[in-house]
C-alpha cells in the first residue's frame, strides 16, 4: 500500500475535508514553448498568497500534453518545491493523474514521492471501458495516493459516468473528494447520489468544478434520498481552472459563500453573483467555441496581470479564439470588483524575483 489518506498529515486532511480553494496551476511557458521556470515560481507564489488552500497541478489547466514532452516530473517537482519555499503553512497538494492503469499508477508513486498528499484522477484515457474496469483501475491508483475523484465534462475529453459508477468509486476506502466538472446539473446530481448511495458523505468531500455554476454549487444543500429518507450533503470547496486567475477574490467569495451557507439564508445579492461569476467564466473558458481557448483564457488573463509573458501553450494550435480577447476586455471591465489587479500589481515584483 503506498499513501493512505489516514496517513496524510492532520491539518492538510482537515484543509481538504473543510472545503478550500484550490487553483487548477497553469503552465508558465516562454516563446520558444520551454518550461519558464521563474514565472512558474511566481504563479505558486501568487496562488500561496492569495489564501489558496492548496495547488492542483498536472491537471487539465496544467496542459495534459507537459507527460509528452518529459515535464509531468519537473512541473510537479516544482510547485512542491517553490511552495514549501514559501510558506511553512499546511496546504493540500494534488496531482493530477491520468492515463491507462500502468500510466496512472507509476504517476501516483511519483507524486507520493514528491509529496503531494492526493491524485486527481481522469479517466478520460479510458473511453468505452464498462464500468467495473474503471473501478478496478481506480482501485489500483488509490494502493498508491487517496484519490480527489474528477467528473470532467465531455467537451474537453471526459466521458458520461453516472449514478452507479459513482457509487462504486465512493465505496473505494482511499477516495478522499471528488471534483464535480461535468458543467451539467443532472450529472452533478448523479455524483450526489452516488455518494449517498455509497453512505460515504462523511468521508468525502464535494468540491465544485463547475466553472458555470460556481457560486450555486457553493450555496446550494444537495438532496438525495436514502432508505426512504433524505439526505443533504454540500459542496465544500472549489478545485478550478477558473480560480487560476482572480483568485484572491475567489478565496474571499469562497470565505462568503461557505458564512452564508452555514446561516439561516442566503442574501440575493450573493446568489446574484453566480450570473456574474459565470459571465466571467464564459469569456475566459471560451464558451462560445467550446471551449477551445480555455486555458489560453487563462493565461491572458495572467499576462495582462505581468504573471505569464504570453499565452503560450504546448500545442501551438491552442490560443485564443476569433473575438475572446474582446470578451475578456468586457468582463474585465464589467466585473473589476471580482478582479485582484491591484493585489498582483503591488506583489508582482516580489513574486517574480
Amino acid at each position: 500500500m503506498g499513501l493512505h489518506h489516514q496517513a496524510i498529515p492532520a491539518a492538510v486532511r482537515a484543509i481538504i475535508a473543510q472545503g478550500t480553494a484550490i487553483p487548477a496551476h497553469p503552465l508558465a511557458l516562454d516563446a520558444a514553448r520551454r518550461f519558464d521556470r521563474r514565472r512558474q515560481r511566481a504563479l505558486t507564489r501568487y496562488y500561496l498568497d492569495a489564501g489558496a488552500g492548496g495547488l492542483a497541478v498536472g491537471v487539465h489547466t496544467t496542459q495534459f500534453e507537459i507527460r509528452d514532452v518529459g515535464l509531468y516530473e519537473p512541473v510537479l517537482a516544482a510547485a512542491m518545491e517553490d511552495a514549501r519555499a514559501w510558506t511553512d503553512r499546511p496546504l493540500a497538494m494534488v496531482a493530477g493523474v491520468c492515463g491507462r492503469t500502468e500510466q496512472a499508477v507509476k504517476e501516483a508513486r511519483l507524486a507520493v514521492s514528491l509529496g503531494y498528499s492526493a491524485g486527481l484522477i481522469s479517466l478520460a484515457a479510458l473511453k468505452g471501458v464498462d464500468r467495473a474496469a474503471l473501478i478496478t483501475h481506480c482501485r489500483a491508483v488509490a494502493e498508491e495516493i487517496p484519490l480527489v475523484g474528477f467528473y470532467l465534462q465531455p467537451a474537453v475529453g471526459g466521458m458520461e459516468l453516472d449514478a452507479d459508477f459513482w457509487r462504486d468509486f465512493c465505496s473505494i476506502d482511499n477516495v478522499i473528494a471528488i471534483k464535480a466538472a461535468p458543467f451539467n446539473r443532472y450529472r452533478t446530481m448523479d455524483v450526489v447520489r452516488g455518494l449517498v448511495a455509497a453512505r460515504a458523505e462523511e468521508r468525502i468531500t464535494l468540491y465544485t468544478g463547475n466553472d458555470d455554476h460556481i457560486v450555486l454549487d457553493l450555496v446550494t444543500p444537495f438532496v438525495a434520498m436514502r432508505d426512504g429518507s433524505a439526505v443533504t450533503v454540500r459542496f465544500r470547496g472549489g478545485l478550478l481552472g477558473h480560480w487560476s486567475v482572480w483568485t484572491k477574490g475567489a478565496v474571499a467569495l469562497l470565505d462568503r459563500l461557505k458564512a452564508a451557507a452555514s446561516g439561516p439564508a442566503v442574501s440575493a445579492e450573493l446568489l446574484a453573483l453566480d450570473a456574474r461569476v459565470t459571465d466571467c467564466n464564459a469569456a475566459f473558458f471560451d464558451v462560445a467555441n467550446n471551449f477551445h481557448g480555455c486555458i489560453a483564457g487563462c493565461h491572458e488573463v495572467l499576462r495582462r496581470q505581468g504573471l505569464l509573458e504570453g499565452i503560450w501553450c504546448l500545442n501551438p494550435s491552442e490560443g485564443l479564439s476569433p473575438g475572446q480577447a474582446a470578451l475578456i476586455d468586457r468582463v474585465s471591465r464589467d466585473h473589476a470588483d471580482l478582479s485582484d489587479d491591484a493585489f498582483v500589481a503591488a506583489n508582482l515584483e516580489r513574486w517574480l524575483s
